[in-house]
């Protein structure tokens, strides 16, 4: 089968896994309505971690013995409220009126103590500061304990998203939504989405499960992918993969677990997963730095993993840039959004990946030249990124007066890009204190929109420098109210609308305006915003996200996305219980807990490169050409 790594077992291995939650703690009090979701969540876990290899007609016994006691248990509550219900309605007439007339009584006496009360405190005056700091300390007290069990349901539901192959964890599902009856591909465990569930464990000690990951996802690196009879660069990574249980060839009374990848062949639009291979990088140097085991990445495996993603990353080709060249959807947003071309998100990644690769490559004479090519495309995309990318109030002022159609080496207008391009949102946006990068850069062709992840991500890997690091968070600051609102963070802004968003989306129904990838809110993004405000020392910012965060994400049942321009209403499409959600809450409170741990992902500019920096910015080389060696043409 292509595509699939199998892993024979034994068949009468048995693995269960234990419930977080005991049946008796389950379900406390009963709600009316639904089976409440604390009883659910038990029972979908205990179903599906519960895993037993045999003949296919015992396979779930565990589970069906376990579910039914749960069911037991919830209906003889609500069978109790029912006979509770019942005796309520046959009380007699007169024992209701007296019971009314106790009640007025009470709510008089309460008025009369109240009054009582409101005159003694006129007579005493205002009340002394020891007592009002009682009162404030029992409210933060109330304040800690809500955040505690906020953060348990979110762990809880984290490991409830786990799956198992051959009964280690090898990384948990997109989404774990019990009322979704058609879950498409969120069943699966994706690359991207694992990166902050990974990042959780992680800074929670648990190392096991992303080591699992980091070596499961390399075994399939190096399986043949085809997709109308092309195949794709050996070092492409999936975009996801499914536990899949299979009979046993030859052999219907046994069952054997596969891996079963996705590189797109099966994604909508079928658009090949680039950002896949450099957040596999990213996370297996977090993995080293914060276990402190570098054997993993030591290992030949390992570095030759490394090795292809960046040979297919720095493959020659016709572009004239050194930003990486990839089509829609190819990102985090995975639908067509006009971000075709170089967008910034996938420049970040890619810079970042560079560095950490470049960190973690073994010395070796075979891989010089590697290192080398490594070398110079950090120096070329730094430069390009912080020159051309950038925009702020003076940059915008210069692009006003842009001279168009010159054709010389030493042109300011060197992309050719037309002054009626600025959008007239931007000029009444852009902050007079504050700056951003744009989404995207073309001949002709700039893409003034804020995009949160490759902004942010930008401060994390040090793309962008000091300065604009701090530039771009005085503009969250600035446009609090645009982009994080009641639900941090917009994935990008403003949202594409009427002809614009027909022409360029397709008129795609679920990219709708304020919508998933149209200026939706994404929980998720709070910690890559609580990574970049750690770095540059501004704490305040994150935890100011993380309290709006607190206040909903729970309450709506931690949700995909949010719709709408301040991000009132759930996702219209959006899926409940939603992983990287979840694990973004989590990441968030354990870095402000521990604002050191963040170097685990943080890449720190080193001398070396700021030294070719200012070299190659003072050389000026672009106003100079290299003569090649001199060639004798026979005609």
């Amino acid at each position: 089968m292509i595509g699939i790594l199998k892993l024979r077992r034994l068949p009468n291995y048995i693995f269960t896994v234990p419930m977080a939650v005991s049946p008796s703690e389950a379900a406390p009090r009963v709600l009316p309505g639904p089976v409440p979701f604390q009883v659910y969540r038990n029972l979908r876990s205990a179903s599906r971690l519960s895993c037993k290899y045999g003949s296919r007609s015992d396979r779930s016994c565990e589970s069906i013995s376990i579910s039914q006691k749960h069911q037991g248990n919830w209906l003889n509550s609500l069978r109790c409220n029912c006979i509770k219900r019942e005796s309520a309605r046959e009380t007699s007439r007169e024992d209701t009126v007296n019971r009314l007339v106790n009640d007025i009584a009470e709510d008089l006496d309460g008025q009369r103590l109240e009054a009582a009360q409101h005159l003694k405190q006129e007579k005493e005056g205002p009340r002394r500061n020891d007592e009002l700091a009682s009162d404030t300390a029992v409210g933060q007290t109330f304040s800690r304990t809500d955040a505690n069990s906020l953060e348990e349901e979110a762990w809880n539901l984290l490991r409830a998203s786990m799956v198992y192959y051959c009964g280690n964890p090898v990384g948990t599902i997109a989404a774990n939504d019990p009322s979704d009856s058609n879950m498409l591909n969120y069943d699966q465990v994706f690359i991207r989405d694992f990166v902050p569930s990974g990042i959780a464990f992680l800074l929670n000690g648990e190392y096991e499960i992303v080591r699992n990951f980091i070596l499961h996802t390399l075994q399939l690196q190096s399986w043949e992918k085809t997709i109308d009879c092309h195949s794709p660069g050996q070092g492409l990574m999936p975009a996801s993969f499914k536990v899949r249980v299979v009979p046993l060839d030859g052999d219907d009374s046994a069952t054997e677990e596969v891996l079963d990848p996705d590189f797109g062949e099966a994604a909508i639009g079928r658009v090949a997963p680039v950002d896949s291979g450099l957040w596999w990088i990213i996370l297996l140097r977090a993995y080293g730095k914060s276990s402190g085991d570098l054997s993993v990445q030591q290992r030949i495996d390992v570095q030759t993993g490394i090795k292809m993603i960046l040979k297919l990353c720095l493959a020659d080709g016709f572009d004239m840039f050194p930003t990486l060249l990839v089509t829609d959807g190819s990102c985090m947003i995975d639908r067509r959004m006009g971000i075709h071309g170089h967008p910034l998100e996938i420049q970040a990644l890619f810079y970042s990946a560079l560095l950490c690769a470049r960190e973690m490559l073994a010395p070796e004479e075979a891989s010089a030249d590697l290192m080398r090519a490594l070398n110079n495309r950090l120096v070329a995309l730094s430069i390009h990124i912080r020159e051309y990318y950038w925009i702020d109030m003076k940059k915008l002022n210069e692009i006003y007066r842009y001279k168009t159609e010159e054709y010389s080496f030493d042109a300011i207008n060197k992309f050719n890009i037309y002054p009626d391009q600025i959008p007239p949102w931007l000029v009444d946006w852009m902050p007079h204190r504050g700056g951003y990068l744009i989404g995207n850069l073309q001949p002709a062709h700039m893409d003034f929109r804020f995009f949160s992840l490759g902004n942010l991500w930008a401060i994390v890997c040090s793309l962008a420098t000091t300065q604009q690091s701090h530039a771009i968070l005085d503009l969250i600051e600035a446009k609090w109210s645009d982009l994080v609102s009641n639900m941090p963070l917009k994935i990008c802004y403003p949202a594409l609308e009427g002809q614009e968003w027909s022409i360029i989306t397709g008129s795609d129904p679920k990219n709708t305006p304020w919508s998933y990838h149209n200026g939706g809110s994404w929980p998720t993004l709070l910690w890559q915003l609580t990574v970049a405000c750690l770095k540059m020392n501004r704490p305040e910012i994150a935890e100011n996200a993380i309290k709006i965060a607190e206040k909903r994400l729970a309450k709506d049942k931690w949700p995909e996305y949010y719709d709408t321009k301040g991000a009132r209403f759930v996702g219209k499409q959006a899926r409940l219980f939603q992983s990287w959600s979840v694990a973004g809450y989590l990441v968030a409170k354990l870095l402000m807990e521990n604002p050191s741990a963040a170097n685990i992902l943080v890449n720190v500019e080193d001398a070396e490169l700021l030294n070719v920096f200012s070299c190659a910015l003072s050389a000026n080389p672009r106003g100079k050409r290299r003569k090649g060696p001199k060639q004798s043409f026979i005609i």
